[in-house]
């Protein structure tokens, strides 16, 4: 197995839909990164990891000394199943072995016995989309000869450390950023009926996250001034914004209606916990997302699990830094217990940013001038806070000297499509700005 690159457990997992968020999450600390071909994975958009981009992928982390993890972790329709051995022995027969993923990560029971029996030495992960809750599931899949599972995110701390004292055999892993499923992990159901696009097929289009509008259904009202009725006996519907005229019924009780747009999970603030039972694996979610989330997600949890294992205090910076990634507000999900509101975004379906929005990747740096030259993302300015993320380490800067491409000065850069130039801080050759460089404007 390679070294960790932190020396000592846990991992730390982060996404890779793309070989450009690879190179950012091994850049910026995970110890392995997991992606998936598109036919036989879930995530089918967004998604480079087809042909000579699988095999570059695995190289790349592997000559990191980082593992790469293959999801082949869909529930097949026999369309599927039939090509299934055909297109995986070229990835697990290759000609180099270091072309080889270290794992693959699946849930369909099925996939998951022609795969030992065809390739039995391979690893094999099971996936959250198996819904594992307890401990005898473990002892389950440990007899059939699976190196890790991958637990439900519905669990608790406390349910996580009796598997881990109950299945010492086994690795375990975890969710500790990233969305959350609206119905059980990975399992939604509105997708499949809105857009015919199945979740569980990797299609999904997202629905829990529309707009919709409640109304009760016509003639309640005039029901209800004749006769009253309780709160959870009213009907209800629901109406798509782009569906007008479609209702949807719906239910609800005394305690409101808990439907639809889940908070994102951030569970850097238990990660010393998770380290403490004993959970082998920390996993961040996100295959669809930027390469600035990699980096930015994979950096903060690094240093939670740095911090943690050295026994210093919890940094409340770390919970700064992660606002400053989109997110539809942020939830510890199911680790603790929650007032209902505290799991649920009842406003809005938009990921925002609170802290701090992306504006640059920097893409050439000229030591001896300490200039940047940056491919503008989204809008700032001279005079505005910025901070300068790095492999290395972060720098906040006032945005003092702006130019265009050509030396002409500045002030503002526009947007997306401009570069420029901008004076920073000596930075040592470590920072590798040129590649990893990320430029965030303080909000």
């Amino acid at each position: 197995m390679a070294e960790l690159a932190s020396g000592n457990g846990p991992e730390l997992l982060a996404p890779a839909g793309t070989l450009r968020n690879l190179d950012y999450a091994l850049a910026y600390g995970a110890d392995a990164v997991y992606a998936g071909i598109p036919r036989y994975s879930l995530r089918v958009r967004n998604n480079d990891f087809t042909g000579k981009n699988l095999i570059t992928g695995i190289r790349a982390a592997h000559r990191l000394g980082r593992r790469f993890y293959l999801a082949v972790n869909l529930m097949p329709h026999g369309a599927k199943l039939r090509t299934f051995l055909a297109d995986l022995r070229p990835i697990l027969t290759p000609d180099d072995p270091a072309y080889m993923p270290d794992a693959l990560i699946m849930s369909d029971p099925g996939l998951i016995d022609l795969v030992r029996e065809h390739w039995s030495d391979i690893p094999v992960h099971l996936s959250v989309q198996a819904n594992t809750t307890n401990a005898a599931t473990v002892r389950f899949w440990q007899r059939q000869g699976l190196r890790r599972v991958i637990l439900s995110r519905e669990l608790s701390l406390a349910e996580i450390a009796e598997i881990r004292q109950q299945c010492p055999g086994i690795e375990l892993e975890v969710f500790v950023h990233g969305a959350l499923c609206i119905a059980y992990s990975g399992r939604c159901l509105l997708s499949g009926y809105f857009n015919h696009r199945d979740a569980n097929q990797g299609s999904c289009t997202n629905a829990c996250r529309w707009e919709y509008r409640l109304g009760e259904i016509p003639g309640t009202a005039e029901t209800e001034a004749l006769q009253p009725q309780p709160r959870s006996e009213r009907s209800y519907v629901l109406e798509e914004a782009q569906r007008p005229g479609e209702a949807l019924p719906i239910f609800e009780d005394e305690q409101g209606t808990y439907i639809l747009n889940a908070k994102d999970l951030r569970a850097v603030e238990h990660v010393a916990e998770l380290i403490a039972i004993g959970v082998d694996s920390l996993k961040i979610e996100g295959r669809t997302k930027s390469h600035y989330y990699c980096a930015r997600a994979t950096q903060v949890y690094r240093q939670a699990i740095d911090g943690a294992r050295a026994g210093l205090p919890f940094d409340k910076r770390w919970l700064e830094e992660l606002e400053g990634l989109a997110n539809r507000g942020y939830t510890s999900g199911f680790y603790q217990r929650h007032a209902p509101e505290d799991l649920q975004n009842y406003r809005d379906g938009v990921s925002r940013n609170q802290r701090a929005i992306f504006v640059g990747d920097v893409i050439g740096y000229d030591a001896a001038s300490s200039q940047a030259e940056v491919a503008v993302r989204n809008r700032f300015a001279r005079g505005d806070q910025l901070q300068l993320l790095t492999p290395a380490g972060n720098h906040s800067l006032v945005c003092e000297q702006l130019w265009d491409r050509h030396g002409q000065p500045l002030e503002v850069a526009p947007g997306s499509g401009w570069i420029v130039r901008l004076g920073l801080p000596k930075m040592p050759a470590s920072a590798d700005l040129s590649r990893f460089g990320l430029l965030t404007r303080e909000l």
